[in-house]
This record gives structure tokens, C-alpha cells and sequence, in this order.
């Protein structure tokens, strides 16, 4: 699975902390993240993660990009709902993009904790169907 880490400033220890926890888990997926959390992450736990820019500067846009091409199949954002963000409307423009295509979104640790047990379990095994469905659509 496609799975795309994100944490705004005040949550980046937060999302540190997940992926320790979780590196038994997330070590069996291919991983994305925004710049500056990916860079974090694979520092404190040596995980391969493919980095886009910072979130305000594109990150999120390339993040929406991989899921309107059917390339992201869950998405970790660690959002700080108490502080303004400048790129507020790029966050909510990823969030439309995760639901209108099917994909699960992890906004806080407690859907987190919800969304990589699930993943451990192989219970996602669903997107593949959709992957393959959304692929024969195209090519139609």
C-alpha cells in the first residue's frame, strides 16, 4: 500500500512518535511525505519514505495529485485544528480529494491508531479492487 504521512508543526512529534510505534507496520508499505515530516521520520526511524516539498510550498498538491491518479491508497495527516494554517485551503482541498475517492484518512493518533491496525491486519486489501476497477475505467 501507498501511504502518505503528514503533520502540521505542532503535531510533528506526534507523527514521529506514531511511526516508531508503527515501523513494524509501515516498513511493509511504500511511504510519502510532506518535506519536512518525512525528513523527521526517516531520521528517528530509518524508514524509506519518498519526500515531497513542505506542505505550504506544494506538498499537499502532489499528496492530492497521487490520489486523483489512484497512486495513494491511505493518507496520516496529523492536522492541528487550534492553529491557523496559511495553506488551510490545500488541507481541505487533500481531505475532498480522500473522499471523493475512496480513500481512508487518519486526521488524529486515534484514527491512526484505528487505520494501522487495520493495514497490519491486511484489511485494506479492498483498494487493490478499487485500484484495478478505477484502471480498467481509464482504460476504457
Amino acid at each position: 500500500m501507498n501511504i502518505a504521512l503528514v503533520a502540521h508543526d505542532k503535531k510533528k512529534q506526534d507523527i514521529i512518535n506514531f511511526s516508531i510505534a508503527y515501523k513494524h507496520v509501515l516498513q511493509n508499505h511504500n511511504l510519502f511525505a510532506t518535506g519536512t515530516t518525512g525528513t523527521r521520520i526517516t531520521e528517528e526511524t530509518g524508514l524509506d519514505i519518498h519526500r515531497f516539498q513542505s506542505g505550504p510550498i506544494g506538498g499537499d498538491q502532489q499528496i492530492g495529485a497521487k490520489i486523483a491518479n489512484n497512486e495513494m491508497d491511505v493518507v496520516i495527516f496529523f492536522r492541528d485544528p487550534l492553529t491557523a494554517q496559511p495553506h488551510e485551503p490545500d488541507v481541505s482541498a487533500l481531505m475532498r480529494l480522500c473522499d471523493v475517492h475512496l480513500i481512508p484518512l487518519a486526521t488524529n493518533l486515534a484514527a491512526a491508531e484505528i487505520v494501522i491496525r487495520a493495514l497490519g491486519r491486511g484489511d485494506f486489501e479492498w483498494r487493490e479492487i478499487v485500484k484495478q476497477n478505477r484502471s480498467e475505467d481509464i482504460d476504457k
